[in-house]
């Protein structure tokens, strides 16, 4: 049997660390608050003007290198991101063009937190069906775009400037508190390759939507349901920036992981005890430990990294892949479950042996 096996990752982190302290200088939200209610201690923001295909390209570089092939063996590229650098065209084209190929097709893929597994499912179906043996997985955001502040904040967040934002900045910056303080920008990548060892690759995925719950964490203007699709009266609004119903997709996403991954696991024979390591999205550390404590999952099969980067939305999961092939936390023959919800509403699992 062919399957799709991870041959090779890489990772991208923007080079401007920002802590809770520094977030709390332009905003009213404390270190203590933001760690109680996410577990986010730090995340990394790009430089103006680097886009979210830069992170790909960059996390690109280092996955193919991991893989060793070269990037005119590609059959496939598949590019999930909710923060494209343009409202069209994709970033699959884009990275295909800054990686130096052409022609090679390119998939561009939206659902949000659960892309990652989407594009997992893509890649493998290919695979499987003989219509690639290579396949270039990226999941990047450059979420600074949703954010609201003026560039003088910025220079004030970063100690580069002494003048702090306005009273009415300030109101501005703390209406939007709850869903800027829980993002980063980051990339990440993955190569798959067909290969025949049927005691590798991906095992089986389960992807689910329900789209009727779709205004509970979305953004409300900016998009063709309008005319035009964007103005000053919806910018004056902030509908351009997301809004979240928290309390309904922690229960939500809490009980979706849960569920989506006893699913898979029933369905494959098999129990957490066959499982070596949880990849869980990191949209919250306080979603995480309920669903790892509704599961009885053992706490060296689980790692957080949203202490160190936020909610990097697509990136999560393979940056967690990354870190754990890089530090040795999974080994070849490893059984690895990965676990995701996000905004649409879209949820999934999937199991792989490394």
């Amino acid at each position: 049997m062919v399957r799709a096996v991870i041959a090779g990752s890489g990772a991208f982190i923007p080079p401007n660390r920002v802590t809770n302290d520094m977030l709390s200088r332009i905003m009213d939200a404390t270190d203590e608050w933001i760690r109680e209610r996410s577990g986010v201690e730090a995340r990394y923001y790009v430089d103006e003007g680097m886009a979210t295909s830069d992170l790909g390209f960059s996390a690109s570089i280092e996955a193919l290198k991991a893989a060793g092939i070269d990037k005119e063996e590609l059959d496939l590229i598949i590019f999930a991101t909710m923060t494209p650098d343009y409202f069209f065209p994709g970033c699959g084209g884009l990275l295909q063009s800054k990686l130096g190929i052409k022609n090679t097709p390119c998939f561009d893929i939206r659902q949000q937190c659960a892309g990652f597994l989407y594009g997992m499912q893509l890649a493998d179906a290919h695979i499987r069906s003989g219509m690639a043996k290579s396949v270039l997985l990226v999941g990047a955001e450059t979420h600074t775009g949703f954010m609201p502040w003026t560039p003088a904040n910025y220079d004030y967040m970063y100690g580069k400037s002494g003048t702090p934002p306005t009273p009415e900045e300030f109101a501005w910056n703390t209406r939007f508190r709850n869903v800027t303080v829980l993002f980063g920008d980051a990339g990440a990548a993955v190569v798959l390759k067909a290969e025949e060892d049927g005691n590798r690759g991906v095992i089986d995925c389960i992807l689910r939507t329900n789209g009727s719950d779709f205004e509970r964490i979305y953004v409300p203007g900016a998009g063709f349901k309008h005319r035009p699709y964007v103005d000053m009266e919806q910018i004056k609004r902030g509908d351009h920036i997301p809004v979240m119903n928290g309390t309904y997709v922690f229960r939500n996403a809490a009980n979706s992981m849960a569920a989506v991954s006893r699913e898979i696991l029933e369905r494959n024979n098999l129990s957490l005890d066959d499982v070596s390591m949880v990849l869980m999205h990191q949209a919250n550390k306080r979603i995480n430990q309920r669903v790892q404590n509704m599961l009885g999952i053992p706490e060296e099969k689980i790692i957080h990294n949203i202490h160190k980067y936020g909610n990097t939305t697509a990136a999560t999961i393979p940056l967690l892949w990354d870190e754990c092939m890089r530090t040795g936390r999974i080994h070849a023959g490893d059984l690895v479950l990965m676990v995701a919800f996000g905004a649409g509403m879209n949820w999934g699992s999937l199991l792989l042996r490394a």
